[in-house]
């Protein structure tokens, strides 16, 4: 839907909230979002002005009472105590905008990680951050479950749902079986549900240089194990290649010990580790259903497309969460320049050339946020095809020649021969041969995610 249509939309949908004429300006699309739209705009009526927030989810997955459910869960979490934006109208209907939709206050802060933990500007905020939302995560963790009614209809998180996603993914992983044989064996005792935030995590957090200004984001809020909640803080991609294990923010003391001022008791930091590892796990096949949905036609995305090449991010930090670190870490493939049949440029070298052009014209600062976020992947995306280019098949070769040293096919047989039980998730000769392969993969997804 064009730009115009929706700021129309808008003010006529809050003209009819406000009881007032309305008209909208700066309507500003902020993020590309792989499951929603977020839009900052001012909202005119006489003399007065807001600045509000639009969230809006034209491909709405998280069924029929979305917004409804995300509009009660950030209403109870401001009666809790927990920093959230006003929530100023909502529907789970496409009539009034064309999709399910949010309209909330502006929040004055930062979410951009690599700036909230890299600025000397948040150094202050940053001290005491970890304790801080280990406070506001047992603040959530306090809401009364009747306080969000259309929670009763959400999901619950356990290792039955992950295998089944995993499993009507219909891709066989052998990294993934063998975390599920892991997460099965050790899986903590249950503890009283509770309303589970669900995607709170850095990037998620609007941050000021003095603290935490609000919690964002709580499409994915459901009643489950409120230690979900603190072991995918710490899944190691929300660091951004800082150390601190809390969001690249702090130590896990430090949240725990947050925690444990509101909610009076401290989580069990083995039960809390098990949920790192099934974050870790289902954010792997988060990031392939989400290619998935490139791949199928039902949302063609480069966004969607380059995502489907971090799963070897995931996979990598699962065998680290097992103790399985990289061995050896070898250089990223060198560039191709010699020409072949072609003559040059070289294949990899017109990749090259886009994606600096995308670079450097695209990602001008004359660009529109969305557009200049989708430059930046696409341009990443040819970086990847650049490096995989460059290492031609040698890195198959080897995996091949591993996997028919211990009798299997392929890296799919090793994982359907796990699932069946028929091979040892814990054999150390399996392990390497996985270990390696997802090191090959990162040399060409992500080199320096291996530095991290």
């Amino acid at each position: 839907m064009p730009d115009s249509d929706i700021g129309d939309l808008l003010a006529a949908r809050l003209g009819v909230v406000f009881g007032d004429d309305v008209r909208v300006e700066d309507l500003r699309r902020l993020t590309a979002g792989a499951n929603s739209e977020t839009w900052s705009f001012r909202c005119h009526r006489g003399t007065e002005v807001q600045r509000l927030i639009l969230r809006r989810q034209p491909d709405s997955v998280h069924g029929p009472l979305g917004m409804t459910r995300e509009s009660e869960a950030i209403s109870a979490a401001a009666e809790a105590g927990v920093p959230v934006p006003r929530v100023i109208d909502f529907s789970d209907d496409t009539d009034a905008l064309g999709a399910p939709y949010l309209v909330c206050d502006h929040i004055d802060g930062e979410s951009i990680p690599r700036k909230l933990l890299r600025d000397d500007r948040y150094a202050q905020a940053r001290k005491g951050m970890a304790a801080e939302l280990g406070r506001n995560l047992a603040r959530i963790h306090s809401i009364p479950l009747s306080a969000v009614p259309a929670l009763q209809t959400g999901s619950r998180s356990g290792l039955d749902e992950l295998r089944q996603s995993y499993l009507h993914l219909d891709t066989p992983s052998a990294v993934t079986e063998i975390a599920l044989a892991a997460l099965s064996m050790y899986q903590p005792e249950p503890v009283p549900e509770t309303v589970v935030h669900g995607d709170f995590r850095n990037g998620n957090l609007l941050i000021s240089d003095t603290g935490l200004g609000a919690v964002l984001d709580w499409e994915l809020t459901h009643i489950g194990d409120p230690r979900e909640d603190l072991g995918w803080l710490l899944v190691k991609c929300w660091r951004f290649g800082t150390a601190p294990e809390v969001g690249g923010f702090g130590t896990v003391d430090e949240l725990l010990d947050g925690y444990a001022e509101v909610a009076g008791t401290r989580p069990d930091i083995e039960a809390v580790r098990w949920w790192q590892l099934y974050r870790t796990v289902w954010w792997s096949i988060v990031c392939a259903q989400m290619a998935s949905r490139h791949l199928s036609g039902a949302h063609r995305s480069v966004e969607l497309a380059a995502i489907g090449r971090r799963v070897c991010e995931q996979e990598h930090d699962i065998l680290l969460a097992l103790g399985r670190p990289a061995t050896a870490i070898a250089e990223p493939p060198a560039k191709v320049t010699e020409p072949g049949l072609h003559g040059r440029p070289t294949a990899a070298e017109l990749v090259n050339a886009v994606a600096e052009w995308l670079r450097t014209t695209v990602m001008s600062d004359a660009a529109t946020g969305s557009t200049r976020f989708e430059a930046r992947v696409a341009a990443n995306v040819l970086d990847i095809v650049e490096r995989e280019l460059a290492a031609g098949d040698a890195a198959l070769d080897r995996q091949h020649a591993a996997l028919a040293e211990l009798g299997f096919d392929s890296e799919t047989d090793l994982a359907l021969e796990l699932r069946a039980g028929r091979a040892n998730p814990q054999d150390p000769r399996i392990i390497a041969v996985v270990r390696a392969a997802v090191t090959e993969r990162l040399l060409v997804a992500n080199p320096r995610y291996l530095e991290q």
